[in-house]
């Protein structure tokens, strides 16, 4: 009898117990789970594998999903205050044992406007993951100021964008207005940040350049794939500026421009592993726009595939400017029916600008020295597979070749080489360099 009642009393204490803490707790369960001490045991019980992907992002407690601070995902809300509010907490966020993550989770679209993610922050590291797709506005009027990037990382150090995700720079209503203001529309732009790694992403369809780097030490760029339209102009792959101890690893691009183009500033920059084409090839400039001083040193291509690109390994300045480019390599490099393989252009110009320059003024030019072209073999589908036009009055000095085969991609056709004013020497290099 005494287990009868104590039994009752049991059941009435726990119904009374259920009905206090609803009482308690008037929210819907699922608002738990908003909370940044969300538990991925839990969010799995409750909501299944998928709405845990979306809702949770990851067992990681330092995670932030930008779904929770009201991104909607279904490719046409402007989804820029959800992000923007998600980044407030992850740059403020502390933690011993994890990374601060600013998550984006995978089968959803968000529609961004320009966004300026601003540091420094407090952790030491940041982590930027995207599994989704980020995309532009199907728009031109979203870049209105002066820096005109859609993601702009600014004074961030130790951060991580990565993931399997897509950026997507809806880039066709720009290219087919011809618009060209402002000169500088990015999709992807870090500046002034420090220890840097991008890798695993797609980048797609830029207005103009995908990638940029500006200001920065200590870059790691790996795994990434950048494709935009052969035609599409202007659309750099990767833009390295004012930065040092770069490195651009195992990645693919395709697109209607140079797909790396080292410009002034830059120092002790790798490139390894990259597969470029269609585009403009691997560039180095263009330096000395409108007579300006740029230097550009230690720079190494090597390991490197160029498929049917209209340049292969280019090097470019202009007249009137000063400077220096120097310890420059390009190694051990595969050329399949590429237009100019090798090209050295001191005489460069803008196509789309008007020169205005006396003869004066063309008397100076950018110092080009100790570069080297080592195994470097394929085929050119141009009659010259080697042009070096270097300036009539300094010239270019230190240039070796070594071990360099570049054949007709046409069978039994020829290739040349020219050269103006370039000194250094040539071994084993076909076609013969006349003035090495």
């Amino acid at each position: 009898m005494q287990g009868v009642f104590g039994l009752a009393v049991i059941l009435l204490l726990a119904s009374s117990c259920s009905y206090s803490m609803q009482q308690m707790m008037p929210w819907k369960m699922t608002d738990y789970f908003d909370l940044e001490s969300q538990n991925n045991d839990y969010a799995t019980a409750f909501f299944g594998n998928d709405e845990q992907k979306l809702l949770a992002g990851s067992a990681n407690s330092m995670s932030f999903n930008v779904m929770n601070y009201g991104a909607a995902g279904n490719g046409q809300t402007d989804d820029s205050e959800a992000f923007k509010k998600a980044w407030s907490e992850v740059c403020s966020a502390t933690s011993r044992d994890d990374v601060p993550t600013l998550f984006v989770p995978e089968g959803k679209t968000f529609v961004v406007n320009q966004i300026a993610f601003m540091g420094p922050c407090k952790s030491n590291s940041i982590r930027f993951q995207i599994q989704g797709t980020v995309a532009a506005p199907q728009t031109t009027s979203w870049s209105q100021d002066s820096f005109g990037s859609l993601l702009r990382f600014r004074k961030i150090d130790n951060l991580i964008v990565e993931g399997s995700g897509t950026i997507d720079g809806q880039g066709a209503r720009w290219w087919n207005a011809c618009i060209r203001k402002p000169d500088f529309v990015f999709v992807l732009d870090f500046s002034a940040c420090n220890g840097v790694q991008l890798k695993g992403l797609t980048h797609v369809n830029s207005p103009r350049a995908h990638v940029t780097v500006h200001g920065c030490k200590d870059v790691t760029i790996s795994d990434i794939k950048i494709t935009a339209p052969e035609k599409s102009p202007n659309t750099d792959g990767i833009d390295i500026s004012s930065s040092s101890n770069i490195k651009i690893q195992d990645s693919t691009i395709a697109t209607g421009d140079d797909c790396v183009a080292i410009n002034g500033g830059a120092s002790f920059v790798n490139i390894t592993g990259v597969k470029c084409g269609p585009g403009h090839g691997i560039s180095i400039g263009s330096l000395g726009d409108g007579g300006d001083y740029d230097t550009v040193e230690e720079v190494h291509v090597s390991n490197c595939q160029l498929i049917k690109t209209t340049n292969g390994v280019r090097i470019k300045t202009f007249q009137g400017a000063s400077g220096y480019a120097r310890k420059i390599s390009f190694e051990h490099i595969t050329l399949e029916n590429v237009e100019n393989p090798i090209i050295i252009d001191q005489h460069y110009e803008d196509k789309s600008k008007k020169p205005k320059m006396d003869s004066a003024s063309k008397a100076a030019a950018i110092k080009l020295s100790d570069i080297t072209y080592s195994d470097l073999h394929g085929t050119s589908n141009s009659d010259y597979a080697i042009n070096l036009n270097c300036d009539d009055n300094i010239g270019c000095s230190g240039i070796k070749m070594k071990d360099v085969d570049i054949t007709s991609a046409v069978p039994g056709k020829s290739t040349l080489a020219s050269c103006q004013n370039a000194h250094g020497t040539a071994d084993s290099t076909q076609p013969k360099v006349p003035c090495l």
